[in-house]
């Protein structure tokens, strides 16, 4: 099993910018696929973005491509979502999460371990 611990989150104004981090321990994550989701108060948890276990290969879900860019350092066990251009509507908890194999998805439930989460909050 993967501990995930989010950071990162807060209070912004539109338009700025939060760096979440997700850092994990337990076991090695540098096989997985690890992928950032949200869930906004009665929504769904929404895809946000994924990565390929190298970091050669992103994913983004349409609302966010060209704001958020994700990263990940495997030799320090951390996956980064920088977001910026924030706007209302990315108000939301988000949580990062780890996909036990080499194949993508943007499914939550495909997505093994799970980070508590972490509250980011955008004003107008």
């Amino acid at each position: 099993q993967v501990q995930l611990v989010e950071s990162g989150g807060g209070l912004v104004q539109t338009g700025g910018s939060l760096r979440l981090s997700c850092a994990a321990s337990g076991r090695t994550i540098s096989r997985y696929v690890m992928g950032w989701f949200r869930q906004a108060p009665g929504e769904e948890r929404e895809f946000v973005a994924a990565i390929s276990w190298s970091g050669g290969t992103t994913y983004y879900t349409d609302s966010v491509r060209g704001r958020f860019t994700i990263s990940r350092d495997n030799a320090k066990s951390t996956v980064l979502l920088q977001m910026n251009s924030l706007k209302p509507e990315d108000t939301a908890v988000y949580y990062c999460a780890a996909r036990r194999s080499f194949l993508y998805s943007r499914e939550w439930v495909d997505y093994d371990d799970w980070g508590q989460g972490t509250q980011v909050t955008v004003s107008s």
